[in-house]
């Protein structure tokens, strides 16, 4: 099978592609809205469904139903690798970062080479081309085993999700991830993400007629926040920023509370450790005052192994079979396939769409990459 046969399906249902995005990205779906991320995954599965796919729903409470569609036979011998039976596994989410309503102000668009609405980058368009790649695939009756699981909850951390994407993946050969591309390159490599929270007990008091009796937490949570941005250390490729302070009640009280977000990153596995020390060492000041320190590494990072390496080579050479030069690319976000890579299974992420302006009022894909890049996600699924 020629790759440039793969790319004259997908060519021939192009504009079923692009009707798919605009179907799922004008149906909104927030990480916090359970029904409506819901239905986003009934359309998708209708979709698989009418590829053959077997269909099964982790039902969940808080969040979204994950939905776990699976394509081909069941493979019945190991891979040649040894890693596992020969089934690939695609990873995506259903969730957005986008509350619902925006599509009055940020609606569907097609023009000027550009698709954009909310989510329509990160990532509804590449479920949408992990569709049309199994489509191409069985139009050639190449009888790929793959699953493709859509999470409900990945803009959110994953909080219920990770067992089930770490369950499927130990049984896969490879991971492809259909989050958006880096410019035109895959993604090789990804920090790992933590999320810190920090809160200051103090003593509230009159600011003006009992100063002195008063401990002020919000004084306390600034000596803290110049220490934490202190673990920052480019050179690791390890930063830590305080994004968001709140305390106090009133500017004439000496404040009682203050609390603290932060965001961590690290580019590798072994400064999960240092980060986590650093922060349980973490005292007050002041002794009146009380510090509570809550949170974690919640993603470890996707660091750049011989397996993804070599997934990445053999993607570059599919991409110069349609004439595209792929190249690799390092990233600070983190993905569920951070999950994936630091299991030892291989993974190549960024296989999703072309554009820019994810979580941005101007997020758009360029429809020029589409057909490509879908051929190209088909031929890595046959490849592998």
């Amino acid at each position: 099978m020629r790759i440039a046969d793969l790319e004259q399906l997908v060519a021939a249902h192009e504009e079923r592609l692009k009707d798919r995005v605009r179907e799922l990205v004008e149906i909104e779906s927030p990480s916090d809205d359970k029904e409506a991320v819901d239905r986003a995954g009934r359309l998708v599965q209708g979709w698989a469904e009418g590829l053959g796919a077997k269909v099964r729903r982790h039902r969940q409470q808080a969040y979204g139903d994950l939905l776990e569609l699976r394509f081909g036979p069941e493979p019945s011998r190991k891979s040649s690798n040894g890693a596992g039976p020969n089934r690939v596994l695609l990873l995506g989410h259903l969730d957005t970062v986008w509350p619902l309503g925006t599509l009055r102000k940020m609606p569907w668009k097609e023009a000027n080479g550009r698709l954009s609405g909310p989510g329509v980058l990160d990532m509804k368009s590449g479920v949408v081309m992990a569709i049309e790649a199994v489509a191409a695939l069985r139009s050639l009756n190449v009888q790929r085993p793959v699953t493709l699981l859509l999470v409900s909850e990945e803009e959110v951390g994953s909080p219920i999700s990770r067992p089930i994407t770490e369950s499927l993946a130990i049984d896969s050969s490879a991971v492809l991830v259909l989050e958006p591309a880096q410019g035109l390159a895959c993604k090789t490599a990804r920090k790992g993400v933590g999320a810190y929270t920090l809160r200051v007990e103090g003593v509230a008091a009159h600011a003006g007629v009992d100063f002195e009796l008063g401990h002020s937490a919000v004084r306390e949570m600034a000596r803290l926040v110049e220490k934490v941005s202190g673990f920052t250390d480019l050179a690791r490729g390890l930063t830590v920023n305080v994004g968001v302070i709140a305390g106090g009640t009133r500017s004439n009280v000496v404040p009682a509370e203050c609390v603290a977000q932060v965001d961590v990153r690290i580019r590798r596995v072994r400064d999960a450790d240092r980060v986590e020390r650093s922060f349980a060492a973490l005292k007050v000041t002041d002794p009146a005052c009380r510090l509570t320190v809550s949170g974690g590494i919640n993603r470890p990072p996707m660091e750049r192994k011989q397996g993804t390496v070599k997934l990445f080579r053999l993607a570059r050479r599919l991409a110069a079979e349609l004439g595209l030069d792929l190249q690799e690319a390092a990233t600070g976000g983190g993905s569920d396939g951070n999950f994936t890579a630091a299991m030892g299974v291989a993974t190549l992420d960024g296989l999703g769409a072309v554009g820019a302006g994810a979580h941005a009022p101007q997020e758009h894909v360029l429809t020029r990459h589409l057909v490509q890049r879908t051929a190209l996600l088909a031929g890595l699924l046959s490849a592998i």
